[in-house]
């Protein structure tokens, strides 16, 4: 089966044709191509019984590429298990309108900070209120950019504990459904961010190119602000999982998710490639783009350099981790779960995943691969 990679390699010339990439969409392109490809190094590995050697190729390490996301989202999913609670939790997204979205793709750093500001508030005060809840709530906050068929979509998954820590120090737990209204959280959300956007437009922080430059004239600006107040922002709630173990493998399916993974590529040509996507009634069909558009909309979802993808709020925040989650620990009887990969290295954690030994040689299956030479890099980083 075709990867992105292979989809890069067959059609990168092509884009840099018709296209302008940016510096971070060309190191995107660049490292995934480049992959576990001797352009990268690496290292010569001998069996110290047989004397078999293999060549092991370096990773790029890029976030953006399918190929290197396995090991670290299962890393990233292990070093969560500390904080989780023996609790219920609710899965929550926020979206934006289509109408603001091609700002938001000139103003990435800007406008994605925004976004998590104003979940973050949103949540946070409502969850205060004791017509809600009446207690501070743990949450984390990921940003995806794309839809099944990698158009761009900007919007932020949260993952929230049913529950909180009120000032009096003592857990309440939700309902069943979510503790907010959908309608008064989409509400709410919708002010929080209007309302920092036009503070930012009149303090001049927001960019405009191609169609949305209408927008540098204040009455097209404030006919902008009107219908994105007129329009009901989409957001909804699910209470998805309960337990430590169902929280483990749910934070695994959203916080390393890039684009697409290589697994949905159905097939390959000279003009085209075909990947798979699902409908609302969650049945799988297919989308074929031309190998250019696939690339494009690909590379419309690298985000900026030095972006914090995954953001963590109330209990869960760093400041609040040794107090008041311990304290709600204590108070939900939840236990304390210990990383499995804490102090281990990559390879043996590797090893623990695939269940054997990836040191052993698989041709006398008695000896050991050791590091004999390196393979030096074919061009500078």
């Amino acid at each position: 089966m075709p990867t992105v990679k292979d989809v890069f390699l067959n059609f990168a010339s092509q884009y840099k044709e018709k296209y302008r990439p940016s510096i971070r969409q060309m190191k995107a392109l660049r490292d995934i191509t480049t992959c576990r490809t001797e352009q990268l190094g690496g290292r010569v590995y001998e069996c110290d019984e047989c004397g078999d050697q293999i060549n092991l190729y370096n990773s790029c390490r890029n976030r953006h590429c399918p190929t290197c996301q396995g090991i670290n989202k299962e890393i990233w999913v292990d070093q969560r298990k500390k904080d989780i609670l023996n609790v219920p939790y609710f899965h929550i997204v926020f979206t934006m309108p289509k109408e603001i979205q091609q700002i938001i793709y000139h103003n990435q750093k800007t406008l994605y900070s925004l976004m998590y500001k104003c979940v973050a508030q949103t949540l946070s005060e409502l969850s205060m209120d004791k017509k809600h809840l009446g207690a501070q709530i743990g949450f984390f906050s990921i940003l995806h950019t794309w839809g099944e068929d990698l158009r761009y979509h900007p919007h932020i998954h949260t993952v929230v504990l049913a529950g909180g820590l009120t000032k009096q120090k003592r857990w309440v737990s939700s309902s069943e459904k979510f503790f907010i209204p959908i309608k008064i959280l989409s509400k709410v959300f919708r002010g929080k961010f209007l309302h920092y956007f036009k503070k930012y437009y009149h303090k001049e922080r927001l960019n405009f190119y191609g169609d949305a430059k209408k927008y540098k004239d204040p009455e097209a600006f404030q006919e902008l602000i009107d219908d994105c107040y007129a329009k009901k922002w989409y957001s909804f709630s699910r209470r998805t999982f309960s337990g430590p173990e169902a929280v483990i493998r749910y934070l695994g399916r959203y916080t390393h998710r890039i684009a697409i993974a290589n697994e949905r590529i159905v097939s390959m040509n000279k003009e085209f490639v075909t990947f798979k996507v699902k409908n609302q009634k969650d049945k799988a069909k297919t989308v074929t783009l031309k190998g250019v558009e696939f690339i494009r909309r690909f590379l419309m979802h690298i985000l900026p350099k030095g972006f914090v993808k995954v953001r963590y709020y109330g209990l869960l925040a760093n400041i609040n981790r040794k107090t008041k989650l311990a304290l709600s620990r204590r108070l939900t009887r939840s236990q304390l779960i210990k990383p499995s990969f804490e102090g281990l290295k990559k390879i043996e954690i590797l090893s623990q995943l695939l269940g054997r030994d990836v040191r052993l040689c698989p041709t006398c299956k008695d000896g050991k691969f050791n590091t004999v030479e390196m393979i030096p890099k074919q061009f500078p980083p």
